[in-house]
């Protein structure tokens, strides 16, 4: 448990390199009119917050930056409630006042928005993607080289989709591929299906099947569907205004993960009640290593049934980015309750 002392000198710190993106030393805090302590005092706390795992220290020489650890404890503990000034909720008013007919349009504007505010990447998720399960999967051969896809949905929406087919792939071998795929995925929600394929399917087909990459290629291909059609990404290169992000091989995996929408859909994971805030290590891609993914989601009729998010370095405006993004889900909701369900 921290002290009183290193909770404020850990603030401090948090506050302090958010706003400057260089490591902090003990004289920068000593400054700080909320500090009243001396450089040496607080050079062996900020000591002490490194043993625990709350400070790293990038150069030997060089001051302290927080840890995921360290970012976590400002989240949880020492972060203070920040309130929009006139300007935000003024454009916040004006997507709210907007006559929208249609999910799309609430998903594009709602992104707009969001990197406008916060100048940071804004993925939002529309409802649709949480909706459609897949009832069953069709491959039906036109001739050798060349065969149509039918993905079903449990609501009746059905996707066609030209696939090609590797030499040497007959339509038995398809049709028992197509069974395996149905016992396997029926009832899984579309934008999980990929990944499912790949954790379930592909030793499956390994063990039955040396030609089993080829076949997984065209498994892959019948089920790039429009599932992912609700994603809607904005500012993606506001990474590129971070300066530890200036280094473009650093941010290369970031950029091209931001282009591969079942990779969105997996960082953001499904709609539940209440805001999440993941740090760094803490997100399960290694591309995410460096970021923070912020998210709440949006309802309608009282369930879940949309995701607001905001992508930006661990060095983020957390205070800032949760009054937008809590703000942002909570008019969407009455907005949603009041024009889609009449």
């Amino acid at each position: 448990m921290l002290s009183e002392r290193q909770r404020l000198i850990l603030n401090a710190i948090v506050d302090n390199y958010i706003h400057s993106a260089e490591p902090v030393g003990s004289r920068t805090i000593s400054k700080r009119e909320d500090i009243g302590f001396s450089s040496a005092t607080i050079r062996n706390e900020m000591s002490d917050l490194e043993e625990l795992g709350y400070l790293e220290q990038p150069h030997t020489s060089a001051g302290r930056v927080p840890s995921t650890k360290g970012y976590r404890f400002y989240v949880d503990n020492l972060i203070q409630p920040q309130y929009l000034d006139e300007k935000d909720l003024l454009k916040l008013k004006q997507l709210f006042a907007e006559r929208i007919l249609h999910a799309e349009q609430v998903v594009e504007l709602t992104a707009q928005i969001l990197t406008q505010l916060t100048n940071y990447t804004a993925i939002v998720l529309g409802p649709e993607i949480f909706e459609h399960r897949l009832k069953n999967i069709q491959i039906v051969p036109l001739n050798e080289r060349q065969a149509v896809a039918i993905v079903v949905t449990h609501t009746g929406r059905v996707e066609n989709k030209l696939i090609d087919l590797p030499e040497g792939i007959g339509a038995s071998e398809i049709e028992r591929f197509v069974n395996l795929l149905n016992h396997r995925l029926t009832d899984v929600p579309l934008w999980q299906l990929r990944q499912r394929l790949y954790q379930e399917i592909a030793g499956e087909l390994r063990r039955h099947t040396e030609q089993y990459e080829e076949m997984l290629a065209v498994i892959d291909q019948s089920l790039v569907q429009e599932e992912t059609d609700r994603v809607c990404l904005r500012g993606a290169t506001k990474i590129l205004n971070q300066p530890e992000f200036r280094d473009l091989e650093k941010v290369k995996d970031i950029l091209e993960l931001l282009e591969q929408n079942d990779q969105l859909l997996h960082l953001m994971g499904m709609p539940a009640n209440g805001l999440t805030v993941r740090i760094g290590q803490e997100n399960q891609l290694e591309a995410m290593k460096h970021c923070s993914i912020i998210t709440t989601s949006y309802s309608l009729g009282g369930k879940p049934v949309g995701m607001v998010g905001i992508l930006g370095p661990t060095r983020m405006e957390y205070s800032r980015v949760i009054a937008v993004l809590n703000h942002l889900a909570e008019g969407l909701s009455q907005m949603l309750t009041s024009q889609f369900e009449k």
